[in-house]
C-alpha cells in the first residue's frame, strides 16, 4: 500500500501492526456489517500518519473489501495518507496533526458515562506525541472524572519525525507520570500477541480510573534494515528495498 501509493511512515506502520491485530481480531466490539452500531467500542487513531495499518485491519475484519487497499493514496482515493473517517466504514476520527486523539477520545468516554452506555473507547497515540499539551489536558480531564472506559495505548518505539524520543523531548519516567496523574498503567511488549491480549483483556485495569497501556515496540519492526532507523519514519520501500522488505516479511 505504502511503496504503490508513494506514501511514507511504513516504520510507524509496523511499529504498531501487532496491536491493531489484537484490538481487531480479539478486543474491540465492533460489528462490520453495522459500522454504526451504537454499542460498538470505539478506536482512535492518535497517530494518523499510520493509518495505513488501521485502513488494511478494517479491510480483514470485512469492514470493506481487501481489494479496496490497492487505491491507498492513489489520485481520488478516500484512503488518504493519514486515516481519514470520510467514507471509510469503521474510522471513527480523522487524525494527522498529534494530539488530538486523546482528547477526542476522553470526550466520547465522558459522554458515554453520561449516557450510561457500556462501551469503552481506546486510542492508539505515539511516543512522539505525549510532547503535546493537549493530551495531558486530557489525561487530567479523564483522571477527574474517573473514566474507566478509557484506554490510552502507547506506541514507544522510542524515535519520533527526526530524531529519538530521547533527544527531542524526554518522557522518562514514563509510567510515574501517568500514574501520578491518576491513571492505571500497565507495560507490555507491544508485538508480543498473549501479553497484549492478556493486558487489553483486562480493561478496566482498575475501577474509576483511566487506563494507560505503555507498549515497548520497534519502529520497522519485521524489516531488519527498517527497524530502529529514523529514515523510515518517512521513506517509501521501491525497487530493490521493497523487494527485500517483502523477503524478510514472507520469510518471518
Amino acid at each position: 500500500m505504502t511503496s504503490s501509493g508513494g506514501s511514507s511512515h511504513i516504520g510507524s506502520v509496523f511499529s504498531i501492526a501487532d496491536i491493531l491485530a489484537v484490538l481487531y481480531g480479539s478486543i474491540l466490539d465492533v460489528d462490520p456489517e453495522n459500522p454504526k452500531w451504537l454499542s460498538r467500542d470505539r478506536f482512535i487513531l492518535s497517530k494518523g500518519h499510520a493509518g495505513a495499518g488501521v485502513y488494511a485491519a478494517l479491510a480483514e475484519s470485512g469492514f470493506f473489501t481487501t481489494k479496496k487497499l490497492s487505491t491507498h493514496y492513489q489520485d481520488g482515493s478516500d484512503l488518504s495518507g493519514h486515516v481519514s473517517h470520510l467514507g471509510i466504514p469503521g474510522v471513527e476520527f480523522s487524525t494527522g496533526s498529534l494530539g488530538h486523539g486523546l482528547p477526542v477520545a476522553t470526550g466520547m468516554a465522558l459522554a458515554a458515562k453520561l449516557n450510561e452506555a457500556a462501551h469503552r473507547v481506546f486510542t492508539l497515540m505515539s511516543d512522539g506525541e505525549c510532547d503535546e499539551g493537549s493530551n495531558w489536558e486530557a489525561v487530567l480531564f479523564a483522571a477527574h472524572h474517573s473514566l474507566d472506559n478509557l484506554v490510552a495505548i502507547i506506541d514507544y518505539n522510542k524515535i519520533q519525525s527526526l530524531a529519538p524520543v530521547s533527544e527531542t523531548l524526554g518522557l522518562e519516567p514514563l509510567k510515574d507520570k501517568w500514574t501520578s496523574f491518576g491513571w492505571t498503567v500497565m507495560e507490555v511488549d507491544g508485538h508480543d500477541h498473549e501479553r497484549l491480549l492478556d493486558c487489553l483483556s483486562r480493561v478496566p485495569f482498575r475501577e474509576g480510573t483511566p487506563n494507560c497501556v505503555i507498549a515497548y515496540t520497534t519502529k520497522g519492526k519485521g524489516v531488519s534494515f527498517m527497524e530502529n532507523s529514523v529514515l523510515w519514519h518517512y521513506r517509501t520501500a521501491r525497487g530493490e528495498e521493497f523487494d527485500a522488505a517483502m523477503r524478510e516479511l514472507e520469510e518471518s
